[in-house]
C-alpha cells in the first residue's frame, strides 16, 4: 500500500464522503426528506402485503397460488410512539429498522454498542432508490477556561457529522457508515481539560490536562445482518476507521452526555476505542440480548489525525448487551489492548467496563437520561479504576441540563516529574450545565450553553493544581434534528 496514501495523502474516502453529507443536507433543505406519515414497503415484510384489492371477489378465489417461499423475517419500519421531540412534541415519526436485526434504530448507538429503545432518534431521514438515508451531527464553538498553574484557555470546534444507509440485500440488510469531525483542525495540542489524559496529538509527548482532537474521520464502516426469526439476528461489522465491541456508547452518541460539549476525563477506561483503525466484529441478536466478539488494532490513532491508517488486527475484545425493557440498556464487555499507547509501545493492557443506562419520557414531553458506567484498565502492573455517572434532561422548552461527576485513579499526571512519576492519585471531577435552543427550523436547532467544573485532589497534587479549582466553559450549538 502506498504510505503516501495510508500517511499523508488526502485519502480517496474524503472525495466521496464530503459530497455525500453535503448532498444528504442539501436535499433536505428543498423537502426531499422522507415523509413521516408514508409507510415505507422496501423494508416490510411481503408475506404481510396484501396485494389483492378491496373487495375484489371471484377470480380472486380461483387464482392459481403462487409457488411458496420462506419468508423474510426483516423488520417493518417502526412507529415509535416514545420519539421526543426536544421542541416538547411527542413523535410519531417512522423509524429506520436497525442494520443489525429486527428491531427499531433508535436501539443502536454507536459502532455496534445499545442504547434504550425510546431514545431519541433526531436526524434527517431520506430514501434514494432502494436505500434508506439518516444524517445527524452537530457542531460547537467553544471557550474553555481551565483554572490554577495547570490550567489555560482556548477558542475551539468540536463536534460530528455522520451519516448511516442501509438496503436490502438478498435475504439480509447491507449497511453503510461515515462519520467526519473537525477537531483536527483545532491543531496538535487538543484543548485544555484538566486531569485528563491518554494519547500524543504531536507524536512525542504525553497530553496531561489536556483532550485529544479527534480524526478527521471518525467512522467508514460496512454491516451485514441476516433475521434468522422475527426476534433474532446475526451481523458483521467491519470499519476503518470503527469501533470494536468495548465498553458503553461513546460519550457523544449517548443521549446523557451528547448535549455536554467537554470529554469525559475517564474517557480512556470506558470508550476510547470508538476510533480504531481495523476492526471486525461478528454478533448475534437474541430478542433483548446481544452477544457480540471484536478483533481490532490495538494502537490508539497516531498524530497524524487527517489520513487513514494502516489496519491490523492483534487485540480482541468480547461484550454481552441487555435491554430488559424499553427504557434500560445494560452490557459488560472485556478487552486486550497490544501496544495499545504509542509513546509506550512494550505495555500492553486490558480493559474491563460495565454500565447502565436509563431514559425515559416524564412529564408533558420531558426526556430524562443517565448513565453510570464503571471501567478498569490493567497495565504496566498496575490496576486503575474509573467511575462516571451522568444525567440529562430535556425539557420541552427547548432547555437542556446536564450534569457529570467522576472518579479516576490516575498514573500518568505526574509521571513527568522526578520523585512523583509513576504514583497514582485519585482525583474526582464534578461538572453541571445547560443549553438554551433559540432558534429552531424543521431540520437543525441553534443554542448557547455553558458549564462549570469542581475538583476534589489528594494533597500532594494540591501544589501543582491549586487549591480551590474551578473551571467554566461556554459554547455556540448548531445541532441537525
Amino acid at each position: 500500500m502506498n504510505p503516501l496514501f495510508i500517511r499523508r495523502g488526502r485519502c480517496r474516502a474524503f472525495r466521496w464522503l464530503l459530497p455525500l453529507a453535503l448532498s444528504t443536507v442539501s436535499a433536505a433543505a428543498v423537502g426531499q426528506t422522507m415523509d413521516p406519515g408514508r409507510t415505507d414497503h422496501s423494508h416490510m415484510d411481503h408475506s404481510q402485503m396484501d396485494h389483492a384489492k378491496s373487495g375484489q371477489t371471484g377470480p380472486a378465489s380461483v387464482r392459481k397460488p403462487a409457488p411458496k417461499r420462506l419468508k423474510s423475517s426483516r423488520p417493518k419500519p417502526v412507529t415509535d410512539h416514545s420519539q421526543h421531540d426536544s421542541g416538547g412534541h411527542a413523535g410519531h415519526a417512522m423509524t429506520m429498522p436497525s442494520a443489525f436485526g429486527p428491531y427499531a434504530a433508535t436501539r443502536d448507538a454507536s459502532g455496534t454498542s445499545w442504547q434504550p429503545d425510546v431514545s431519541p432518534h433526531e436526524g434527517i431521514h431520506q430514501r434514494l432508490a432502494e436505500w434508506s438515508i439518516m444524517s445527524h451531527g452537530s457542531v460547537n464553538l467553544n471557550y474553555a477556561r481551565q483554572d490554577g498553574p495547570r490550567g489555560a484557555s482556548q477558542t475551539f470546534v468540536t463536534g460530528m457529522l455522520m451519516t448511516m444507509a442501509q438496503r436490502q440485500l438478498g435475504d439480509g440488510t447491507l449497511g453503510v457508515r461515515a462519520m467526519m469531525s473537525p477537531e483536527p483542525f483545532m491543531g496538535p495540542n487538543g484543548y485544555p481539560l484538566l486531569l485528563a489524559t491518554g494519547e500524543t496529538a504531536d507524536g512525542r509527548s504525553h497530553l496531561i490536562d489536556r483532550q485529544h482532537p479527534h480524526e478527521l474521520f471518525m467512522e467508514l464502516a460496512a454491516t451485514y445482518s441476516y433475521n434468522l426469526s422475527k426476534t433474532t439476528s446475526i451481523f458483521i461489522y467491519g470499519g476503518l476507521p470503527g469501533e470494536p465491541a468495548l465498553g458503553p456508547p461513546a460519550f457523544m452518541h449517548r443521549t446523557s452526555g451528547m448535549d455536554n460539549p467537554e470529554a469525559p476525563i475517564s474517557h480512556h477506561w470506558l470508550d476510547s476505542t470508538h476510533i480504531t483503525f481495523g476492526v471486525v466484529t461478528l454478533g448475534t441478536v437474541i430478542d433483548t440480548w446481544k452477544f457480540e466478539a471484536s478483533t481490532f488494532r490495538g494502537r490508539e490513532p497516531d498524530q497524524y489525525r487527517y489520513d487513514i491508517e494502516r489496519p491490523w488486527l492483534d487485540s480482541f475484545s468480547g461484550r454481552v448487551s441487555w435491554n430488559p425493557t424499553r427504557e434500560w440498556s445494560m452490557q459488560v464487555s472485556y478487552g486486550h489492548l497490544n501496544s495499545s499507547e504509542q509513546l509506550a509501545p512494550l505495555i500492553n493492557e486490558d480493559r474491563v467496563t460495565a454500565s447502565a443506562i436509563y431514559t425515559t419520557p416524564f412529564g408533558d414531553g420531558h426526556l430524562w437520561s443517565s448513565t453510570a458506567s464503571w471501567g478498569r484498565k490493567i497495565t504496566d502492573g498496575k490496576t486503575l479504576d474509573a467511575f462516571l455517572f451522568e444525567s440529562t434532561a430535556i425539557l420541552k422548552q427547548n432547555v437542556t441540563l446536564f450534569m457529570r461527576a467522576e472518579r479516576v485513579d490516575q498514573s500518568e499526571l505526574t509521571h513527568h516529574m522526578a520523585g512523583l512519576e509513576g504514583r497514582a492519585f485519585t482525583v474526582s471531577k464534578v461538572s453541571a450545565g445547560g443549553v438554551y435552543d433559540f432558534l429552531r427550523t424543521d431540520h437543525a436547532k441553534f443554542g448557547v450553553g455553558g458549564l462549570a467544573s469542581r475538583y476534589v485532589l489528594p494533597e500532594d497534587l494540591k501544589p501543582l493544581y491549586g487549591r480551590d479549582l474551578t473551571s467554566f466553559m461556554l459554547f455556540a450549538r448548531l445541532k441537525i434534528i
